[in-house]
């Protein structure tokens, strides 16, 4: 039995702990990812989700350790009703399988509450990690964009993975 929910909201309070686990994780992300290092990036990624374009997770282990994070930005309503997917596994914890379910519990939340349409996720092609991520959740490749996103600081290429609320709903019936 778990003692500490799966996701918690990001807080301040634990700030500690998450930039310690954050400094430990620098090999594992590599240039794939550059999540807040400092209070001061912290502060401001953490005050981005204040607004409704944005929602941020932390996965916990049953112990409430800091396992991963996974956040939805640039979530646009309307006709797209549609957000992009950042995340990242924290070591000791990462290839555990605190991402799959870290993320699977995501996408519950915005194929419900959320009521989003559709999630993406660009991952840069030698991430095998993430594309299994991707993968097991029932993400499917959408195109290759070269130079697509700034990450630690150089243009990199990336492939465009995406899953709709149909294709959620058609996965869960099939498990």
């Amino acid at each position: 039995m778990r003692k500490y929910p799966l996701l918690e909201e990001p807080s301040w309070r634990r700030r500690t702990e998450f930039l310690a686990a954050v400094a430990r994780s620098r090999k594992l992300h590599g240039r794939f990812v550059r999540p807040p290092r400092t209070e001061t990036e912290l502060r401001e990624s953490l005050n981005r989700f204040r607004g409704d374009a944005h929602v941020g997770y932390w996965i916990c282990t049953a112990e409430g350790e800091l396992a991963g994070a996974i956040h939805i930005n640039e979530i646009v309503r309307g006709c797209f009703c549609s957000g992009y997917l950042g995340y990242y596994a924290l070591v000791p914890h990462n290839g555990c399988g605190y991402m799959t379910r870290g993320l699977t519990a995501v996408l519950a939340k915005a194929f419900g509450p959320l009521r989003l349409h559709r999630l993406e996720a660009n991952l840069q092609p030698d991430n095998e990690a993430s594309r299994c991520l991707v993968q097991r959740c029932g993400f499917r490749l959408e195109g290759f964009s070269p130079k697509y996103l700034k990450v630690a600081g150089q243009w990199r290429d990336h492939e465009r993975w995406a899953i709709t609320v149909q294709d959620w709903k058609n996965l869960r019936q099939r498990t």
